[in-house]
């Protein structure tokens, strides 16, 4: 059942910061920035006693998270499969024979997801490819005019992270490989946590087929990316890696940048609802908190111009976070987020803008004549028809898109990262001797007479 919006008196605050419940609301653009819009370095991260304990177990010394992902990959580099198996195993409490899934587990995984859950995959299969199809419509294409050009291929071989391990996410697989083998690639490969028996999910092998991926592998963490970077007696070796996954993996690829392709540098996500007075306060406590469950880590931020707004979303939060099954994690990402009572919807988008969110969720009056005025976000969903959620699953475009601010200069996952170009140049003789005398002065100027010679000998033909 809906839960209902309310609309109660709170009581007024006393201060320019204030805590209703979870949801903290913060009043005006410079408390703002002080505050819950104030971004934390993706990598300053703190390792639970648990987790330190069990690092320092593995290795006889205690060790941060970056030096611990350094050793791992040591260790996938020089050992292969024998330890990205032994330490799959350790990290995940699973135990397995083979690290490729089989065909014939491939085949039972379609006999055991329930036939509507296979359709509403196919489904979401669809929709993604259909809008990557358009998409490479738009692409850049191969060409040569006037003696220079550039061709354009998709790559050979990638990697997918399948994301999802206490939790299956058929749907992140889909959003990573399938604008992949809508580019062409010749070859996607994906590597996945296990259960505790050494079984893939079968929700996530379901969409690995119908998405087009050719094999998946039993590998997880930071030791699955090495096994892609460097390759292994049976996992081979990936052009680049895609795929968000946890702070150890992102490590990996980003220790691994250079070695390997890399898409990008994923942080938890992140949804920003800009609302004025017209939003429905239910619709915009339930945006705020599907992306709040999840990850603890998960950045959920109300905007809005009504400071009722963000007291009666606070109480309504409360109200909903009793009826999720996530509700404690959901918890802790509100706590992280939080609300902004902006003084107009020009100083909402200023805040957005700054912000650079994963998601942008406008839950106003007129949602499209604010698109102009917006210049970073990952994704911009338009008004009550258009949730964020939709977005997740099936609307079309890769969910897959730039967090933690780099909206600024980033773009979601689209069929331009999977293709590369080559700049061919192919002059006849009159155009080099045209151009020979400009870029032989230009080497002389830079002091690198070989470059100069190389034009002149034949230009002079000596």
């Amino acid at each position: 059942m809906k839960s209902q919006s309310i609309n109660l008196p709170l009581k007024p605050k006393d201060s320019t910061t204030s805590k209703t419940f979870s949801l903290q609301i913060v009043d005006g653009a410079d408390h703002a920035r002080a505050g819950v819009l104030r971004r934390k370095s993706l990598f300053d991260v703190t390792l639970t006693d648990d987790v330190r304990k069990d690092i320092e177990a593995l290795w006889g010394e205690p060790l941060d998270a970056g030096a611990h992902v350094a050793r791992i990959l040591e260790e996938v580099e020089q050992s292969g499969d024998e330890a990205v198996t032994r330490l799959s195993q350790r990290f995940d409490n699973s135990s397995y024979d083979r690290i490729e899934v089989t065909e014939d587990e491939i085949n039972e995984a379609f006999e055991l997801v329930p036939r509507e859950q296979i359709d509403a995959i196919e489904f979401a299969v669809n929709r993604v490819r259909h809008y990557h199809r358009e998409q490479l419509r738009h692409a850049p294409k191969t060409f040569e005019a006037r003696g220079v050009g550039m061709i354009v291929r998709p790559l050979q071989r990638i990697g997918i992270y399948m994301t999802g391990s206490d939790a299956a996410l058929p749907s992140s697989v889909i959003h990573t490989a399938v604008p992949g083998v809508v580019a062409g690639v010749d070859e996607v490969i994906g590597v996945t946590a296990t259960q505790a028996d050494g079984r893939v999910s079968p929700l996530k092998l379901v969409a690995a087929r119908l998405s087009g991926m050719a094999k998946v592998f039993r590998a997880s963490g930071a030791q699955s990316i090495g096994a892609l970077a460097f390759g292994t007696d049976t996992i081979p070796a990936v052009d680049k890696i895609y795929g968000p996954g946890n702070v150890f993996v992102t490590l990996a690829k980003q220790q691994l940048f250079g070695r390997v392709g890399i898409d990008a540098i994923y942080g938890p996500t992140e949804t920003m609802v800009i609302a004025d007075e017209t939003a429905r306060i239910d619709l915009v406590a339930a945006d705020l908190l599907a992306q709040a469950e999840h990850d603890r880590l998960a950045t959920p931020v109300l905007v809005t111009t009504s400071r009722h707004i963000a007291e009666a979303t606070a109480e309504e939060i409360e109200i909903q976070l009793q009826i999720l099954e996530r509700s404690e994690v959901a918890r802790a990402a509100v706590e992280r987020g939080g609300a902004v009572v902006a003084a107009d919807l020009d100083e909402a988008i200023v805040l957005a803008n700054e912000f650079a969110p994963e998601h942008l969720a406008l839950l106003v009056k007129d949602p499209v004549a604010l698109v102009p005025k917006i210049r970073n976000a990952g994704g911009v969903f338009l008004g009550e028809s258009s949730p964020e959620v939709l977005g997740d699953y099936t609307a079309g475009p890769s969910h897959v898109m730039p967090t933690g601010g780099s909206a600024r200069y980033a773009s979601p996952l689209s069929v331009l990262d999977f293709l590369k170009i080559t700049s061919i140049v192919s002059f006849p003789d009159h155009e080099l001797r045209r151009q020979g005398g400009y870029a032989s002065t230009l080497a002389r100027m830079e002091g690198l007479s070989a470059h100069a010679l190389s034009i002149e000998r034949r230009i002079d033909g000596t």
